[in-house]
């Protein structure tokens, strides 16, 4: 007879150990990006490490933008906006009973062209949106009830569904955040 959790034991362990190698390898690859102390020394790092592609360094500065995003709904400013709406609703199950659901009815986003800003120069950022680790702050999430009619509510019931209301959030990356990127120049 197998064992079977001592397998499954040893087969975790070993993905375990994998894993701490390969984030490990990213933790040293890490250690040689080169830190921009000041936005306006980019430039001459740039001419001296020319010959060396790609080059990968570490800047800091505040979210800036000359054609900031309005947010609708927080009233914020934001270089990067995510919009989505849910319809909330309860339908009923084979059991008989009502159970709580809901359906994705609108996701967009929006980017401007924007740039880090440190006092002493710019830095454009492009392609930030499939950054590992960029988090967008919830500027807003408002629910919104669903007006009833008799009519709507009716047929509504006759599909096994109660419609509850729309869920709207909004996530933005708002303007004066201060922001550390790493990449490539």
């Amino acid at each position: 007879m197998v064992p079977w959790s001592g397998v499954t034991c040893c087969l975790s362990a070993a993905a375990l150990y994998l894993l701490g190698r390969s984030s490990g390898k990213d933790a040293e690859a890490l250690k040689s990006v080169t830190r921009v102390n000041q936005l306006k020394d980019l430039a001459q790092l740039l001419e001296a490490a020319n010959k060396v592609l790609p080059f990968v360094v570490t800047i800091s500065g505040r979210v800036s933008s000359d054609t900031p995003i309005n947010c609708e709904y927080s009233g914020l400013r934001g270089v990067i906006v995510e919009e989505t709406a849910e319809q909330h609703f309860l339908k009923h199950n084979d059991a008989g009973s009502w159970i709580q659901d809901s359906a994705l009815m609108l996701s967009m986003c929006k980017e401007v062209p924007w740039y880090l800003d440190d006092g002493t120069a710019r830095v454009y950022v492009v392609g930030a949106r499939g950054a590992a680790g960029l988090v967008l702050t919830v500027g807003s999430e408002v629910f919104e009830e669903s007006g009833r009619s008799l009519v709507r509510g009716t047929l509504d019931y006759l599909q096994g569904l109660k419609m509850l209301g729309v869920k709207r959030i909004e996530r933005v990356l708002p303007t004066g955040t201060p922001l550390t990127v790493v990449g490539e120049v």
